[in-house]
């Protein structure tokens, strides 16, 4: 039985007096993942949420299948129902499936191949067949068992009830339920958050086996790597979104050419325009210097004098003309990528043997961290993994100097630190963004390094008191104020967080060129798997041998 498409046409929604959906149209065809990605507020979620027939639209209209499936953020169940409950609502279409089939099988059994009802039951037993082969109805309890299984809830008793379970566990038995069902459509927001990279590998070996249509929002290039068919970036662009096929790798691709396109033609337009500006500016004075006529000219120079201002007054004419065209239509400068701004003093990474800057030797943190060495260099580039409660934020607690630790730690003296917390704490909340980075930098710095030129902020927000920004925008502020002058050594936990792949593109980029040494703790796999510094896994006990590099991560494509 064919899957039916997922369409929407000129979709409009507005929020709180901004217009976040502007005219969306897509078509998800079966067989098609398409991946939502940008920046936080351009409407991922929102477009989902219409999609799913959670909300209306403005304007616009959608056509869904019967049967779609949408991930919401908090399972439609009270906190005293069952994983049994949940799992027996996932299988019910299925098992009507096969009831179905049992009675239709029954009757065709009592009717006569001539009787006139005996088509009609043949009929829908055809279509009910394959309805049940689309599901894998016959296979549904065993499916059920292995999905909840590959999403670690296998050995949770089926009498739980919700109100038992953390909200990750909830989470993934929502997307557990979704996958048991099979629905022909399925609409995820960000579903590998709370996910260890089994689980997230299961889910996506899951999804590229679904026959239907999928839509999900991410944030995580990984799984939009290893499920897209198809990405959308809705970040605002002159002719609206745009469509890219192919995974996350193949839309790099794309956008690293456009980029250079981009840049191609922006330097190209620039060089043409200081030549009219040259052009223009030429006098005739320059052109034919004024000289006094030879004998042999007098008769003739007047004439020829009238000839030369005319072909001069014309050239002028025209490259002034082609001047004011090219100013008005020509292409805006590529925004710079991000990139740490050295600020000068930092000591130039050529003292391999100098002593580390930061030193560990036997370090305890009761119930925390246990390590048994670690030195960083004056140019490392030090990733630290691990499961959850490995100590991976212990851990640049400790190498920052915030939280005393059993044993021996080192620093040089007068090394600069600088620390991207997972929780950015809000000092002073009404002071506006622009003001509290110009006060944490100083007027001097902040206006060599503006903060708008970083791009980690839009310009519409710097004037917002600090207080009523996101939890995403204020770990943005604070890895503006670290990018604008790093320090001798940069410790950033899980810094990818609350960023867009655009933006955690950039940053991963950065750390390769910036100054000092970094430390990173990150659960992003992309990023893991990327790297190409040294690793450090704790749990383990040990360094993860790696290839070596220039001092730095590169990028690998």
């Amino acid at each position: 039985m064919p899957h039916p498409a997922l369409l929407a046409h000129d979709l409009v929604r507005s929020l709180g007096g901004r217009r976040v959906l502007d005219g969306i149209s897509l078509t998800a065809s079966p067989g098609h993942r398409i991946g939502l990605i940008g920046e936080n507020g351009v409407g991922k979620s929102t477009l989902l949420l219409v999609l799913a027939g959670v909300d209306e639209p403005d304007a616009g209209s959608v056509i869904r299948p019967p049967d779609l499936g949408f991930l919401h953020q908090e399972m439609p169940y009270d906190t005293d129902t069952t994983i049994a409950a949940v799992l027996d609502e996932a299988l019910r279409e299925a098992r009507e499936d096969l009831a179905e089939l049992d009675r239709l099988g029954e009757e065709l059994a009592r009717v006569p191949a001539g009787d006139p009802g005996h088509q009609a039951l043949l009929d829908a037993y055809g279509k009910r067949l394959e309805q049940a082969q689309d599901r894998e109805s016959w296979d549904a309890d065993r499916r059920a068992a292995q999905v909840l299984d590959g999403l670690g809830l296998g050995a949770f008793g089926h009498d739980r009830t919700l109100g038992s379970l953390s909200g990750g566990q909830r989470g993934r038995l929502a997307l557990a339920a979704l996958l048991v069902r099979r629905p022909s459509a399925l609409l995820l927001d960000e579903p590998t958050n709370h996910l260890d990279d089994g689980a997230a590998a299961f889910v996506e070996e899951q999804l590229r086996g679904l026959p239907g249509t999928v839509v999900v929002a991410s944030h995580d290039r990984a799984f939009l790597d290893a499920v897209c068919t198809d990405l959308i970036d809705l970040d605002p662009a002159v002719d609206g979104p745009v469509r890219y096929g192919g995974n996350y790798s193949a839309y790099l691709s794309r956008k690293r050419a456009e980029r250079e396109r981009w840049e191609r033609r922006y330097a190209e337009e620039q060089e043409e325009l200081a030549a009219l500006r040259r052009s223009a500016s030429v006098t005739a004075h320059r052109v034919a210097p004024d000289r006094g006529p030879t004998d042999n000219e007098k008769m003739g120079y007047g004439h020829r004098s009238g000839r030369v201002q005319q072909q001069i007054s014309r050239r002028v004419r025209n490259a002034t003309r082609r001047l004011a065209e090219l100013e008005r239509a020509q292409v805006a400068e590529p925004p710079r990528p991000l990139r740490f701004a050295a600020p000068g003093e930092l000591v130039a990474p050529s003292e391999e043997e100098a002593p580390p800057l930061v030193s560990l030797r036997d370090v305890r943190v009761p119930g925390r961290l246990a390590l048994e060495g670690l030195k960083v260099s004056a140019t490392d580039r030090l990733l630290v993994t691990g499961g959850n409660g490995a100590g991976k934020s212990t851990l640049l607690a400790v190498l920052a100097g915030r939280l005393a630790a059993e044993g021996e730690v080192r620093r040089r003296a007068g090394l600069t630190v600088g620390l991207l917390d997972q929780d950015t704490v809000v000092e002073q909340g009404g002071r506006t963004v622009r003001d509290t980075y110009e006060a944490a930098l100083g007027t001097a710095r902040a206006e060599k390094v503006p903060l708008s030129s970083l791009g980690l902020l839009h310009e519409a927000d710097l004037g917002k008191p600090v207080g009523h920004l996101s939890v995403g925008q204020r770990r943005r502020l604070a890895l503006a104020l670290l990018v604008a002058r790093p320090p001798q050594l940069l410790l950033l936990d899980e810094p990818t967080n609350h960023l867009s792949p655009r933006l955690c593109d950039e940053l991963e980029e950065a750390l390769g060129t910036g100054p000092g040494a970094i430390v990173v703790a990150s659960h992003d796999r992309w990023l893991r798997r990327r790297w190409r510094g040294r690793e450090v896994r704790l749990g383990a006990g040990r360094e993860v041998p790696r290839a070596p590099v220039d001092q730095a991560m590169r990028r690998r494509n």
